[in-house]
C-alpha cells in the first residue's frame, strides 16, 4: 500500500529551508544564497522512495510584509500551512531566539498540524548549545521529532528523512513516481539568473531585484540551442549601475555564470542569453508585474492564518 504526505518547510528568512529541500529531493530545485528572502514563492519538490512519496513545499521566509510582493510571499506561507499534512519547522540554530522566531512558533501552534522541528546549521555552533535549544522548544510545542542537522554539510539529513517516512499516511501518490518539481523551465531559468544577481551584488539589492524571462525561443532545441532574453528589474538608477557594473563587467559575469547552469538545466549544448537591466520604480507593489513574475496572487490575501 502506498503512503504519502504534503510537507511544508517553514521558518525565518535564511533558515536554510531551500538548501534542505535540495538535500531531501536530491537535486537543485530552489536557488540558495546567504541573503534573506531569497525564496519568493512556493516550490514543490517530490521524493519518491518505493511505495512512499514525500511532497515537499518550500515556502518563503516568514517576515513582516512591507510591500505587496512581501504580502504575496506571506500568503504563500499561510496557504501552505492550511493544506499540508505535515510541517517541518526549520530554525537557524546559529541565531538567537527573537520576536521573528517567536512569530513562526505561533504560526506552528495555530496550525495544529503534526510538526517536526529541525535545528539547522548546528555545524556553526558549539554542540553544548544544542540540548538547551531542544529543551526550550520541547516546552513550546508537542513536536513529533526534534532533529539537529546541517543542511549544507548533509549531517543528520537522513535521520530527518527516516522520521518523515514514519509520519506518512496511506494514500495514492499525488504525482507520478518520476515527478520532481512543479517549476516550469522559464521559472527555473528566472530563478537561476536571480541567484547569480544575489551572489554578485551588494546587500541592499536583493529585496529590490527581480528577473523576468521575456523570450524563450527553443525552435532549435533539437540541435542543442536555445535563445533566452531576460530582464533584471531594479527600482533605482543607482541600483542599475551596480548590476551593470563598470564597463558592463558585472552583468556579463552574472550572464556567464547563469548561462552555464541554464545549459545544464535544459540539457542543451548552447544557450544564447541576453540580459537587460530595467528600472521600474515601485515594482514590488505593481500587481500586474508580480503576476508576470509568477509571484502568486490569491483570495487569501488578508494576511492572516485563520484555521
Amino acid at each position: 500500500m502506498s503512503r504519502t504526505a504534503f510537507i511544508a518547510l517553514i521558518g525565518r528568512p535564511n533558515a536554510g529551508k531551500s538548501t534542505l529541500l535540495n538535500r531531501l529531493v536530491g537535486e537543485k530545485l530552489a536557488i540558495v544564497s546567504d541573503k534573506p528572502q531569497t525564496t519568493r514563492q512556493r516550490i514543490i519538490g517530490v521524493r519518491t522512495l518505493g511505495d512512499s512519496q514525500m511532497v515537499f513545499v518550500d515556502t518563503p521566509g516568514i517576515h513582516r510584509p512591507g510591500h505587496r510582493l512581501n504580502e504575496r510571499m506571506m500568503n504563500e506561507v499561510y496557504e501552505s500551512l492550511r493544506h499540508v499534512d505535515l510541517i517541518v519547522h526549520v530554525v537557524d540554530a546559529s541565531q538567537s531566539y527573537g520576536k521573528g522566531e517567536g512569530f513562526v512558533l505561533k504560526l506552528v501552534q495555530k496550525a495544529q498540524k503534526p510538526t517536526l522541528l529541525v535545528l539547522n546549521k548546528v555545524d556553526l555552533i558549539n554542540k553544548a548549545k544544542v540540548l538547551p535549544m531542544i529543551e526550550f522548544y520541547r516546552d513550546q510545542y508537542d513536536y513529533r521529532e526534534m532533529i539537529p542537522l546541517s543542511a549544507v554539510q548533509g549531517d543528520n539529513v537522513e535521520v530527518l528523512e527516516e522520521k518523515l517516512l514514519e509520519n506518512l499516511s496511506s494514500g495514492d501518490f499525488p504525482y507520478p513516481p518520476d515527478f520532481v518539481s512543479d517549476q516550469t523551465e522559464r521559472q527555473a531559468v528566472s530563478e537561476l539568473i536571480r541567484e547569480k544577481v544575489l551572489m554578485h551584488t551588494r546587500k541592499e539589492l536583493p529585496y529590490s531585484t527581480a528577473v523576468l524571462v521575456e523570450e524563450f525561443e527553443e525552435a532549435e532545441r533539437d540541435k542543442g540551442f536555445v535563445r533566452i532574453t531576460a530582464s533584471i528589474i531594479v527600482e533605482k538608477e543607482g541600483q542599475k549601475k551596480i548590476v551593470v557594473g563598470r564597463g558592463g563587467q558585472m552583468v556579463k559575469a552574472i550572464g556567464t555564470e547563469a548561462r552555464r547552469e541554464i545549459e545544464e538545466l535544459l540539457g542543451v549544448n548552447r544557450v544564447y542569453l541576453e540580459l537587460n537591466v530595467k528600472v521600474i520604480e515601485g515594482w514590488r507593489d505593481r500587481e500586474h508585474l508580480l503576476d508576470e513574475l509568477s509571484v502568486r496572487s490569491a483570495a487569501y490575501s488578508d494576511g492572516k492564518l485563520d484555521i
